[in-house]
């Protein structure tokens, strides 16, 4: 746990000795404001709940977690400081776990610095807030995978572009095969069998059932098993790099 620690401390910290920290934060902040006032129309729907700001979250994870997780390996590939970090004496899992928590940690930061539309809404009405802290944890379990996916294309190549393009790729397809057209059209060409399995990979629907304050297991242990999957597959590249 030492070791894992320090490993979570150094990556943690190196998010803030760049301003990829605070052009994340500001720019988070300031889309899911935007989104939920203007697109969501929080204050026209005259309802008490913050449905208008988390139904976005997919969305902007789509983009915004990308660029978080394309430094994870990417920058260590390119510098050449993943043999350094390799050689020292933790194992594996403790590297690829330390740096995914330290991001997954910095994400939640960000999520924890929009309470205060949290207190808004407690403010202007009476909301459910069982469903809104549910709708929270929904959300980061799905930033987790996402930034599991994130790790993963981060550890195939040195540059932060391209993994940055992969992963916006592999996360879109987990998030739009939750979109209602999607279904409707994969109905012409698909088995009904096979296009339901396709779907119950979609992050959409696994969040949705959690935004509408249901924390189904099933809808746990997808988005857990989708962040260990990515995280193992993880650890094969870089054990394979290592021994390369």
């Amino acid at each position: 746990m030492n070791r894992l620690s320090a490993v979570f401390l150094r990556e943690f910290k190196g998010y803030f000795a760049t301003p990829l920290a605070y052009v994340f934060l500001v720019i988070f902040l300031g889309l899911t404001g935007g989104f939920t006032f203007y697109l969501g129309g929080f204050f026209d729907q005259g309802q008490a709940d913050l449905r208008s700001f988390f139904v976005f979250h997919p969305w902007l994870y789509l983009f915004l977690i990308p660029a978080v997780g394309m430094r994870l390996w990417a920058e260590e590939n390119r510098s050449g400081t993943i043999e350094l970090l390799l050689t020292l004496p933790i194992p594996l899992w403790t590297a690829v776990l330390g740096k995914f928590l330290a991001a997954w940690a910095f994400v939640a930061l960000g999520l924890i610095l929009t309470a205060p539309i949290w207190a808004t809404v407690n403010y202007l009405g009476q909301p459910d807030n069982g469903v809104i802290l549910a709708s929270y944890l929904g959300s980061l379990m799905m930033a987790g995978g996402y930034l599991a996916i994130c790790s993963f294309t981060s550890s195939l190549t040195r540059s932060q572009v391209i993994a940055f393009v992969i992963s916006v790729v592999l996360c879109f397809l987990f998030t739009i095969t939750g979109v209602s057209s999607f279904a409707e059209a994969g109905r012409a060409f698909l088995p009904l069998a096979l296009l339901d399995t396709i779907v119950g990979l979609s992050f959409i629907q696994h969040f949705n059932s959690i935004m509408n304050g249901v924390i189904d297991l099933r809808d746990l242990v997808f988005f857990g098993s989708i962040t260990a999957l990515f995280l193992y597959a993880t650890a094969i590249v870089i054990d394979f790099k290592k021994g390369a």
